[in-house]
């Protein structure tokens, strides 16, 4: 019998990276902060026990050779539940000798290190846990700390600025809880809002700005925010005779990037509003009929 093989659900053929696969999803299913049922941790104490034997090169060669009889010829599995509650670290330690051929106590397993058992030192269990977080469009650009609430927890962080959509950010000691009272990390991945303003492409902005029909004929001033700390607005002139969706372009007043703190450009898309005839003057009125072109 191979029962070490069997509790982990590989073959004895299996190589290192199945076997830490499966040992990987074992534990996560069964460890005891996620699986209450009954009969959840003895299974957790069995999965480890496995996997550091079966891990170790020297081990696991050393139960190929001798497979079940190490355990008095019943399984690992039955092995494990005799034990009448004593300390399974204990037991296996007392249990093999050198050549981890014997069954009677009193013996020594060579260089056999039992503290990934009862102690769960050695559970390899991934600790971090990842999320999804939406995050305000203007703190995507300029950065600042943000606030959420996360399993009851209020959780505050700083998001850097230029952060894009995808990118992850890593919050220290927020993930799951270890039996050793270590703490894994929270893993956020970046959601941005959408703005009613702006639309981002990369490090550049792109804004539809209304003028009048007047100022689009004739020219004139118009004055926007801007993201840029040491100037909140700009004031842009617009050039005569300028067009429905012309473009301006406004050089660094985009998106810093946070790597070579580069900005990005921001892009006004110039939106003419017609006037509404009907609050004109009707004198005025007839006069544009004749004067405009065809």
């Amino acid at each position: 019998m191979n029962s070490l093989y069997e509790t982990l659900g590989v073959s004895k053929n299996a190589s290192s990276d199945e076997i830490k696969k499966a040992y990987r999803r074992l534990a996560r299913q069964y460890h005891p902060d996620i699986n209450k049922e009954k009969g959840a941790e003895e299974k957790f104490k069995e999965i480890n026990a496995a996997y550091e034997i079966l891990s170790d090169e020297t081990k696991r060669a050393q139960y190929d050779q001798y497979g079940d009889s190490i355990f008095g010829g019943q399984s690992f599995h039955d092995f494990s539940r005799n034990t009448g509650g004593i300390n399974l670290d204990d037991i296996l330690k007392d249990l093999f000798g050198g050549g981890f051929g014997g069954s009677s106590r009193g013996n020594r397993f060579n260089g056999f290190s039992s503290k990934g058992f009862g102690g769960f030192g050695n559970f390899e269990e991934n600790l971090d846990l990842t999320i999804e977080l939406t995050i305000p469009f203007e703190k995507a650009v300029v950065g600042g700390e943000h606030t959420f609430t996360f399993q009851g927890e209020n959780i505050k962080f700083k998001i850097p600025h230029g952060i894009k959509e995808g990118e992850k950010l890593r919050i220290r000691g927020k993930g799951k809880n270890a039996y050793n009272k270590t703490r894994g990390d929270l893993i956020i991945v970046v959601k941005i809002e959408e703005s009613k303003i702006y639309q981002r492409e990369d490090d550049d902005l792109y804004q539809k700005i209304d003028i009048s029909l007047k100022t689009a004929l004739f020219g004139g001033k118009i004055t926007i925010k801007t993201f840029k700390e040491d100037k909140k607005e700009a004031t842009i002139s617009i050039a005569p005779n300028s067009k429905n969706g012309q473009k301006i372009r406004l050089k660094g007043y985009g998106v810093q990037n946070r790597k070579n703190n580069i900005y990005g450009d921001l892009y006004l898309i110039l939106n003419v509003v017609l006037p509404n005839t009907e609050t004109l003057d009707k004198n005025f009125i007839e006069l544009l009929k004749e004067k405009l072109p065809e």
